[in-house]
């Protein structure tokens, strides 16, 4: 079923703790008859909206249409984490592209949280970016291996972070579970809806037209077709991620929709420092990754995935409780206010697919969990792109993407069996 109407009532954001907190704007109006634009997107996200503010910004005539709201899905949703790198291994990375090329792609990973706190300033003062994030591994093994990537970062590209041993981590997360940790404080976190919101705003000022509840239901050269109207574009981006339907075959062999997870506790009160010593959002190790950050009043935000199909469970506090237990026996009973999913993109490889899949059209998405920085630099890349600077486009089509075994039809079956078999390893610490 199309993962756009799966699991949400058309155009109501989820009863998520971001939607209670964030100043929703009235809606914006659909689509109503054929226009022309240079550059039309589809997927009003992080990636969509950077690339119409980008775009806008260099004199373009920008349309962007989103089947929902802005930010109504994973931009809205995600767990507002600010990180660093690409969600592949640097050491493997340079395996698969070459030193030189890795080297840049880590910078532009670097570039990516530098311009996500510059938009924060600009037009998302409220989503209340702070510095910090900490990785956190289960084992005395892991623990030492991310110690040396740590000076290897130091040694190799000047990038410092700071490695907490056992005792030291627990100063920082108060959980029993973790035997070290990297403390990167050039990472961090924010409140993910009003963030996109403000960028929306901001490609607004900057000229772009948005509109909401206007569907891409086709996608041809130099134009998309909705159920209102049809956008004839110089160039088209295709920016749907996650909720993407299968307007292109070549996108959905490449990239894959999965469910995460996340639960707001009740307002903690003085129990927030038996949980966290410092305000930085935390990210371990398990391939079932646990990720989780204090809200600005006090409640813990704490996101897992647990879902391998595209609906979504009946019941979601109960796995997230359990984890979130696991982590923080102290918390046992605490009440839990709001709980929501939301569908994100990955690919084989972990690393975002963006591609040129026609003369004038270009693919980005699948950004694996790591979307939150990246997708705005993709999107100013993008729009250099199509302003006709193509060397940073052809940096970031050098990320290894390859189609998932069988292409979109077997996509799923074999993921869900892999991911499967990763979960259990969690569960069994093996």
């Amino acid at each position: 079923m199309n993962p756009l109407y799966r699991n949400d009532a058309p155009g109501a954001f989820p009863p998520s703790y971001y939607a209670a907190t964030a100043d929703i704007p009235p809606e914006r109006p659909a689509l109503d008859g054929d226009i022309s634009a240079d550059l039309a997107i589809i997927g009003a996200g992080y990636t969509g909206l950077s690339t119409a503010l980008h775009a806008a910004g260099k004199g373009l005539d920008v349309v962007v249409v989103d089947a929902h709201r802005v930010g109504f899905g994973a931009s809205g949703r995600n767990g507002g984490q600010v990180g660093t790198g690409w969600n592949m291994d640097q050491h493997k990375l340079v395996r698969k592209v070459g030193a030189g090329d890795a080297r840049k792609l880590w910078d532009l990973t670097v570039e990516a949280k530098a311009l996500t706190r510059d938009l924060v300033a600009r037009f998302a003062p409220d989503a209340a970016y702070k510095p910090g994030v900490l990785h956190g591994e289960w084992t005395a093994t892991g623990a030492a291996q991310l110690r040396e990537h740590g000076e290897w970062l130091s040694q190799n590209y000047g990038y410092e972070t700071q490695f907490l041993d056992r005792e030291a981590v627990r100063d920082v997360c108060k959980s029993p579970v973790y035997r070290g940790g990297l403390l990167d404080m050039d990472a961090g976190h924010l409140h993910p809806l009003r963030y996109v919101l403000g960028v929306a705003r901001g490609a607004e000022e900057a000229g772009a037209r948005i509109f909401e509840r206007t569907e891409a239901l086709a996608l041809s050269e130099g134009a998309v077709r909705t159920a209102n109207g049809v956008i004839r574009a110089s160039h088209v981006v295709v920016a749907g991620n996650g909720y993407l339907s299968d307007i292109s075959d070549e996108i959905a062999a490449n990239v894959m929709p999965i469910n995460s997870f996340i639960a707001a506790t009740e307002p903690l009160g003085d129990r927030a420092a038996e949980v966290l010593g410092r305000d930085v959002a935390v990210a371990d190790d398990k391939f079932v990754v646990n990720y989780f950050r204090l809200s600005e009043d006090g409640r813990l935000l704490f996101g897992g995935r647990e879902n391998y199909g595209i609906g979504f469970p009946t019941d979601i506090d109960t796995a997230l409780r359990r984890r979130m237990e696991r982590l923080f026996p102290q918390l046992a009973g605490v009440g839990i206010d709001y709980s929501w999913g939301g569908t994100l993109g990955i690919t084989m490889t972990r690393l975002p697919f963006v591609r040129r899949i026609g003369p004038t059209t270009i693919a980005a998405g699948g950004f694996s969990g790591h979307g939150v920085a990246l997708t705005g630099l993709v999107g100013k890349v993008l729009a250099e792109a199509i302003a006709g600077q193509h060397g940073r486009f052809d940096l970031l089509t050098k990320l290894p993407v390859p189609p998932f075994p069988g292409g979109k039809h077997a996509r799923a079956p074999l993921l869900t069996l892999a991911m499967t078999w990763f979960a259990l390893r969690d569960r069994l610490g093996i």
